[in-house]
C-alpha cells in the first residue's frame, strides 16, 4: 500500500497515549511531536542528527527524532521528556540533574535526560569513561558534562533510591 505524497493519517502512541494526526509521510518525528502534538519538550537543535537535543525513545531505544520519520513509528511506543516523570513525581534522573546542577541554559537537558536514563537501562555506565562515550552524541554548549556524569553516577549507584530502568 502506497501512502502519500499527500497527508495521511498516522497513529502514534506517545507517552502511553494513542494519538492520530494527519501529516505528510516525510514529516520527522521531531516536527510531529513539537508542531502537531504540542509536545515542545523535545528540542530542535541542529536538525541534522549531530547534537542529540532531540533524543527520544522509540520502543525504549534512543533515537534522534529529527532523523526519524513519524510514520515509521506507527505501532511503536514513543517516549518524550514529557513522559519521563511519573505524574507529579520527577524521575530520579531529573532529580539528580537538579541536585547536581547538570544543566545551565537547559536547552540540551531533555535530550541529555533521555539519553542518561537509557544509558543506565542499557548498562553503559560502569565508569566515567564509558558514560562519556555513550553520552557523546548529546552535546552541551554550556559544558555541564562533569555535572551530568555526577547525576548519572548518583542514579546508577542508587544514592537517591532511584530506579535505573526506563519504565514507570
Amino acid at each position: 500500500m502506497v501512502r502519500g505524497p499527500d497527508q495521511v493519517e498516522v497513529r502514534l502512541s506517545v507517552n502511553g497515549v494513542a494519538r492520530r494526526l494527519a501529516i505528510e509521510p516525510r514529516v520527522s518525528l521531531l516536527d510531529a511531536l513539537r508542531d502537531r502534538l504540542a509536545l515542545s519538550g523535545t528540542k530542535k537543535g541542529c536538525n541534522q542528527g549531530a547534537c542529540g537535543a532531540c533524543t527520544v525513545w522509540v520502543d525504549r531505544r534512543r533515537v534522534l527524532s529529527c532523523l526519524t520519520l513519524a510514520i515509521a513509528c506507527e505501532g511503536r511506543e514513543v517516549t518524550t521528556i514529557e513522559g519521563l516523570a511519573d505524574d507529579d513525581t520527577l524521575h530520579p534522573m531529573q532529580s539528580a540533574f537538579i541536585s547536581h546542577d547538570a544543566f545551565q541554559c537547559g536547552y540540551c537537558t531533555p535530550g541529555q535526560l533521555m539519553s542518561a536514563v537509557a544509558l543506565l537501562d542499557e548498562g553503559h555506565a560502569t565508569d566515567d569513561a564509558e558514560i562519556r562515550e555513550w553520552m557523546s552524541g548529546n552535546l552541551c554548549r554550556c559544558a555541564a558534562y562533569p555535572h551530568i556524569r555526577a547525576a548519572i553516577r548518583e542514579v546508577r549507584d542508587g544514592a537517591s533510591g532511584a530506579r535505573s530502568d526506563a519504565t514507570h
